[in-house]
């Protein structure tokens, strides 16, 4: 199968909370690929955001994938409720409390895709075992729980060990990134490996959310020549 090309997936945490319709309509028409949507449970994060309920309204107003990002502690007793809600990928993280193996297990027992998500301070060798299972890698280049923070440049190298491990053994497989991306952070994490881009702030910041859109795909798909 061959490799996918860059992807963008608005993150709807930076959207207008009280106009998503309005953020949905506008990702779609710049053509975003998916929409993101980060799921805080106040345990694992400091912080608390949406639900399955919110999830299942996105749902019905868009056809676009949703990419369910569980920033819980425990994902294995939430998949089932996400991915009834209508999440086309749930990422949990290898952090959580849960064995890693048995959210996959139940994730793909769902017939749902599965990533699996890693904090800046987490070294790639924890995922590496699950590789083989996993349609999404998500390297984390701020830290969970908060929108609006800067780049992290030192999981570069994370993204270039999620390239050389997937490039063989799952190359259809997302090599995510998530957090700071603005056209001058996409050109690096594009050329370490990354294909798959959580945008926040850089697409509705403005509200010009087409021409955000399009440009964080140039200068990404640029990137990759």
């Amino acid at each position: 199968m061959a490799e996918r090309g860059i992807r963008l997936a608005p993150s709807l945490l930076s959207a207008d909370f009280s106009d998503l319709t309005s953020a949905i309509r506008k990702s779609e028409a710049g053509g975003a690929d998916a929409l993101h949507l980060d799921v805080m449970d106040g345990h694992f994060v400091p912080n608390i955001s949406f639900g399955p309920a919110l999830v299942r309204a996105v749902r019905r107003r868009t056809r676009l994938p949703l990419d369910v990002h569980l920033m819980i502690e425990h994902p294995l007793r939430f998949a089932p409720a996400f991915v009834d809600a209508g999440g086309d990928t749930l990422v949990f993280h290898v952090e959580s409390a849960d064995r890693p193996e048995d959210v996959i297990a139940e994730i793909q027992r769902l017939k749902t895709r599965v990533g699996v998500a890693l904090r800046p301070g987490t070294p790639f060798e924890m995922v590496e075992p699950f590789l083989g299972r996993l349609d999404q890698v998500l390297v984390m280049s701020v830290h969970p729980g908060f929108s609006g923070q800067r780049f992290l440049p030192e999981v570069l190298p994370k993204l270039r060990e999620a390239r050389s491990h997937l490039g063989d053994m799952r190359p259809h497989a997302d090599i995510s990134i998530d957090g700071g991306i603005t056209v001058e952070t996409a050109r690096p994490a594009a050329e370490a490996g990354a294909t798959f881009f959580v945008c926040g702030n850089s697409v509705f910041s403005g509200g010009e959310v087409d021409a955000n859109l399009h440009a964080l795909r140039a200068v990404a798909t640029g990137a990759t020549g």
